[in-house]
């Protein structure tokens, strides 16, 4: 097979499909993609995108976000978010994606935790991601080589070459003028989370390996409303527009127990809701659960089908049954540091993008639904940079194809543990004692004869470690509490 190429993005979620998209055709273009395309976060999205109802709307878009985000946003960067974001929309309406609308042709807009006002659209009622990411793989001109792993990036003397990849059994080098991290977060690195099975931090940790900057990787967000039974290891996410538009969080007795923990109950920040139900449960051993009988069955199936359809094939009657909640591992605030064109300092021709990056756009907490937004913005930022170089000639470096072993034997008892020492210790509440306690295990883990993807793990939670105990005092999703053991 060819193995160079113009341009070579690393995932199939809305930040690398819209950057192949934002790209001329002419360009020789190679996505890879870990397992099948739609095995991405985009594919599992519910929410839908947040983005300014009107030119007013977005200074209050704008306002939300860094007050979702706690003071530790990048301004410039939730400027350019959600002054860019009406014409990302436009211009993927304008390719023929179609948001729901009212009777009327309106688009319909839904509000969420932390938004001032209604600016949530949707498709396919709680399927937005989903339809998104089937819309953008019709649109697609240039080819995707599945089920590849990349091992490693081909850098040297701060310029990147391409990467190396396992595919069909075999290691080889493809090379690119430009490569695109966008691989998303890492939620598998934890015992709950509602990701998609690809999502593991390999590249995180490839770039950790080659001295490339991750940053606010203390910042991790947990969805407080998740099904966590069963034996799935991406669990059910239960949309905050469930909440947005009436559903409760009760306990055994039916108590709304959130507002005890913030005056805005359910629809407090995701930060707030996720601690109130994890300290609830730990404090009265009480179930906690998703009331839905504000709904209507029929709007209810109608708005929300997919969570409707999953968990009628788990056994679940809904609006009618409540559903036992828990909070999940979903987003990485922490990512690749990055410019505001998606470029990665100290690297040449390397960029990152989506949930992959951290352009300091989500701060300490994101916003709900401002993701996808990012990945619609930026990835059109990144092709509009690439398009001011890519002409320039460059001289092709060969490098070794030799690799060290991925998987060793006890890999995967380790990696169950890992992700059971990052939930307890590196979760949604944490302190001192116990970070000390995961960061040694992590350190001992790591100096063990294990595979590289492990590794790989390993160098990621240890930073992620690393950084909550930099961070002393609570800020957004990063909570210290206090240390009973000192």
């Amino acid at each position: 097979m060819k193995t160079s190429y113009d341009v070579l993005i690393i995932g199939t979620g809305i930040a690398g499909l819209q950057t192949a998209l934002n790209l001329p055709k002419s360009l020789n273009i190679l996505i890879v993609s870990k397992d099948y395309a739609w095995e991405c976060n985009t594919f599992y999205a519910q929410g839908g995108v947040a983005v300014a109802v009107d030119e007013a709307d977005i200074s209050l878009h704008v306002k939300d976000t860094l007050e979702a985000g706690t003071g530790h946003c990048n301004k410039e960067a939730v400027e350019v978010l959600c002054s860019n974001g009406p014409l990302a929309i436009q211009r993927l309406i304008d390719m023929g994606f179609e948001f729901d609308k009212d009777e009327k042709g309106k688009l319909l807009y839904t509000k969420e935790a932390a938004h001032s006002q209604n600016r949530i659209l949707h498709a396919g009622g709680d399927a937005t991601g989903r339809y998104i990411h089937l819309f953008m793989m019709e649109q697609l001109f240039c080819p995707i080589l599945y089920n590849t792993q990349v091992t490693d990036l081909l850098i040297e003397d701060g310029e990147c070459y391409g990467a190396r990849v396992l595919h069909a059994d075999r290691i080889f080098n493809l090379y690119a003028k430009k490569v695109i991290i966008a691989s998303g977060g890492v939620g598998s690195l934890y015992e709950y989370h509602t990701n998609a099975r690809t999502i593991s931090a390999d590249m995180q940790g490839i770039c950790l390996s080659h001295g490339i900057a991750l940053a606010d990787m203390e910042m991790m967000q947990f969805h407080p409303t998740a099904f966590v039974l069963g034996n799935a290891v991406r669990k059910q996410l239960l949309s905050e527009s469930l909440r947005g538009e009436g559903a409760k969080v009760v306990d055994e007795e039916g108590k709304r127990f959130v507002y005890e923990y913030d005056t805005r109950g359910e629809l407090a920040p995701r930060d707030i809701v996720s601690r109130a139900i994890f300290d609830y449960k730990q404090k009265t051993q009480k179930e906690v659960y998703l009331d839905l009988s504000a709904f209507e069955e029929a709007h209810f199936k109608q708005r929300f089908p997919s969570i409707y359809f999953n968990m009628k094939n788990i056994g679940y009657d809904l609006p009618r049954q409540r559903i036992p909640i828990s909070p999940a591992f979903h987003y990485a605030m922490g990512g690749i540091k990055t410019d505001l064109e998606g470029k990665i300092a100290g690297v040449k021709n390397l960029y990152a993008v989506g949930e992959a990056a951290n352009t300091g756009v989500h701060g300490a907490n994101r916003l709900a639904s401002n993701s996808l937004l990012e990945g619609l913005v930026f990835s059109y930022r990144v092709a509009q940079d690439i398009l001011k170089t890519i002409a320039q000639e460059k001289t092709l470096k060969v490098f070794s194809e030799k690799e060290a072993i991925l998987m060793k034997e006890g890999d995967k008892e380790l990696k169950n543990e890992l992700r059971n020492l990052m939930w307890c210790h590196a979760g949604i509440m944490r302190d001192k004692t116990n970070l000390e306690k995961a960061f040694k295990r992590v350190e001992e883990m790591i100096e063990l004869p294990i595979g590289k993807l492990l590794k790989l793990r390993l160098l990621v939670s240890r930073e992620i470690i690393q950084s909550a105990l930099k961070r002393k005092a609570s800020l957004g999703a990063h909570y210290i509490k206090e240390d009973v053991n000192r």
